[in-house]
């Protein structure tokens, strides 16, 4: 998939079975995974909780919090996203994208008083960006206006990467402006990136949305028709 005269992105070669054996002991590498992404209005399918760990991107945890969907197995934060917007998180697992080292982002997580993480892995941005390029098959840094896909499609691309069963994405979208947890409306950014992003993994057969807007914009398929039954 790779475009011509990229070079193929390389990532160093332990990361992969490293998260591997971490989410193992998270007990959700095998499971299948809704990605809570913060866009508004998001469509959770009644039930789904029952099978698929939650994994929440950013502050989406504070709109999860208000539907009294309990603590997620998985949070994906970036360091700018602020703390005052979602004090109380509550989470098994952290990943956290910071470059700093991992003794001092432990010291900044134990001063988050109300935070609750029982599980933290660090992850650098060039780890994050290049999971992307690689599933992408493109170096991103060239599209769009910031050069770097949104972290729920990153996100949804780390679960590709380390080989989770099914990934089912729920409250992310390429038009919807603004967070389903405030109501300040933001403008909604990197819709290219993410568009490009979506565009060359839509085809991975374990690849759903519950949105039936993400499905029609980005050719994914509905995870309902996919899974009737359930």
């Amino acid at each position: 998939m790779t475009e011509a005269n990229t070079p193929a992105p390389k990532l160093e070669d332990d990361v992969r079975e490293k998260h591997r054996a971490w989410l193992a002991k998270l007990g959700i590498l095998d499971r299948p995974w809704l990605i809570f992404g913060a866009a508004p209005t998001p469509t959770l399918p009644a039930g789904i909780f029952e099978t698929h760990a939650r994994i929440d991107i950013n502050n989406s945890g504070r709109a999860a919090q208000e539907l009294g969907l309990g603590a997620a197995d998985l949070t994906f934060r970036k360091r700018s996203k602020p703390w005052a917007e979602h004090q109380d998180l509550h989470t098994r697992g952290l990943i956290w994208y910071r470059n700093a080292p991992l003794l001092l982002i432990k010291l900044e997580l134990a001063l988050k008083r109300r935070a609750k993480v029982s599980h933290l892995m660090k992850m650098t941005r060039m780890e994050r960006d290049t999971i992307v390029d690689i599933m992408a098959g493109t170096d991103m840094r060239s599209v769009g206006s910031r050069g770097k896909a949104t972290n729920g499609i990153a996100a949804a691309c780390y679960a590709l990467y380390m080989g989770v069963p099914e990934v089912v994405l729920a409250g992310v979208s390429l038009s919807k402006n603004g967070h389903s947890y405030n109501t300040v409306g933001k403008k909604r950014l990197q819709t290219d990136e993410d568009r490009l992003v979506l565009s060359r993994i839509r085809e991975a057969p374990t690849l759903f949305t519950t949105e039936p807007d993400l499905a029609a914009e980005a050719g994914l398929k509905l995870w309902q028709d996919s899974h009737p039954a359930r």
